[in-house]
C-alpha cells in the first residue's frame, strides 16, 4: 500500500499509537542490560589502538581504555538481543510495522566519566528520551527517535554516555521514469533551474531588456549574446490550445490539453492545461502556472484556471 492509499484517520490513528509507546517507552527510564561478556581487557584494547592508529602509550601503560571504547565492551550479537530487549526495542519495531524501514543514524555525542580500567565489567543501560515527527526529510517522511545509553563501571559508577539518534524513514517508491524529458542545454538550462525552485524564468537581452521564448543564444533586436532572465508572475491567459487524442504519447493519458498561454510580460509559453476537463477549456481563460513533478528527476510547468 502506497502513502497516497492511506486515510487521514489511519495516518492520525499510526500517530497516537506511536506517540503513545513513545511516552510509555520513556516512563520506563534507565532500563539496565546484560554485563559485558568479557571484563576490560589488555588485548582488545591493543587491537582498538592498532585499528584507530591510535600510538598514545598511557592506555596499556597504566590499565586503561581509551574512552571511545565504551560501546565495545557490551556490543551484542543477534542471539543477544533477542534475549536482553531495551526500552528502544519495541519502539524500533513499530516503526518498521507502520512502514518505516529505512534508519539512518543522525547524532552520536558521547560524555566520558572516566576511564574504564582493565579487569572492570562494564554494564550498559538504557533510556528512551524522544519520538519526534513524523517530519519531511530528503531521504522521506520519517520519525527521529532519541535514546541515552550508560555504561557503568562493576554496575555503579557511572563510566560513560552516549546519546544517540536515529532518523526511521519510510523509503520512497522508485517512480518510472517520465520518457518525454525536456531537452536541456545552455541557452535553457537557466529556465529549468527556475522551475526546480518554483519559478517561471524569461530570457531576457542583458543589453537592452528585451524578453524572449522560447530562449535562444542572441536577442533577435539588437543582435546581443549578453543573456539575463527575469521572473514572471505566473498569470497567463489561455492563447490557444489543441485537444490531444491520438496517437498514444508515452507516460501520458489522453485526452490532454496542449495551450499557447499568454503570460502579461509579452511573451507566449507552451503548456499543458491541467485540472479542467478538456471540455471546459476555452480561449481568453484566466490560468496560473503550476509545477507538477513527472517522476524522480524531472517537473514539469504546467497551467491550471486560476481561481478568482
Amino acid at each position: 500500500m502506497s502513502p497516497e492509499d492511506v486515510s487521514p484517520k489511519d495516518v492520525n490513528r499510526e500517530l497516537r499509537e506511536l506517540h503513545e509507546l513513545a511516552a510509555k517507552q520513556t516512563a520506563l527510564g534507565e532500563i539496565r542490560g546484560a554485563p559485558a561478556a568479557d571484563p576490560v581487557n589488555a588485548p582488545m584494547i591493543r587491537h582498538w589502538l592498532a585499528a584507530m592508529g591510535d600510538e598514545n602509550p598511557i592506555y596499556l601503560d597504566r590499565g586503561l581504555a581509551p574512552p571511545a571504547m565504551a560501546q565495545v565492551w557490551t556490543m551484542q550479537g543477534p542471539q543477544d538481543r533477542q534475549k536482553d530487549a531495551s526500552p528502544v526495542d519495541d519502539l524500533l519495531t513499530a516503526l518498521n510495522a507502520a512502514g518505516y524501514t529505512g534508519v539512518v543514524a543522525t547524532n552520536c555525542e558521547q560524555t566520558y566519566h572516566r576511564y574504564a580500567r582493565i579487569g572492570e565489567v562494564l554494564t550498559p543501560a538504557t533510556r528512551f528520551t524522544s519520538l519526534a515527527g513524523p517530519k519531511k526529510t530528503a531521504l522521506g517522511e520519517g520519525y527521529f527517535a532519541t535514546w541515552t545509553v550508560t555504561w557503568y563501571a562493576d554496575g555503579e559508577e557511572p563510566v560513560a554516555e552516549m546519546m544517540f539518534r536515529v532518523l526511521k524513514f519510510r523509503p520512497r517508491e522508485k517512480r518510472r521514469p517520465y520518457p518525454l524529458k525536456p531537452a536541456v542545454n545552455q541557452d535553457t538550462a537557466f529556465f529549468w533551474d527556475g522551475v526546480e525552485r518554483g519559478e517561471l524564468r524569461i530570457q531576457s537581452c542583458a543589453d537592452c531588456g528585451a524578453l524572449r521564448h522560447p530562449p535562444g543564444p542572441m536577442c533577435p533586436d539588437c543582435r546581443s549574446a549578453a543573456r539575463s532572465h527575469v521572473v514572471a508572475s505566473g498569470d497567463g491567459v489561455l492563447y490557444s490550445y489543441v485537444v490531444h487524442h491520438h496517437p498514444p504519447v508515452p507516460g501520458r493519458e489522453t485526452p490532454f490539453v496542449v495551450a499557447v498561454v499568454e503570460l502579461p510580460e509579452g511573451v507566449r509559453i507552451v503548456g499543458n492545461v491541467v485540472d479542467c476537463p478538456p471540455e471546459e477549456v476555452g480561449i481568453g481563460m484566466s490560468l496560473r502556472v503550476t509545477y507538477r513533478s513527472m517522476d524522480d528527476d524531472v517537473i514539469l510547468p504546467m497551467w491550471a484556471p486560476r481561481e478568482s
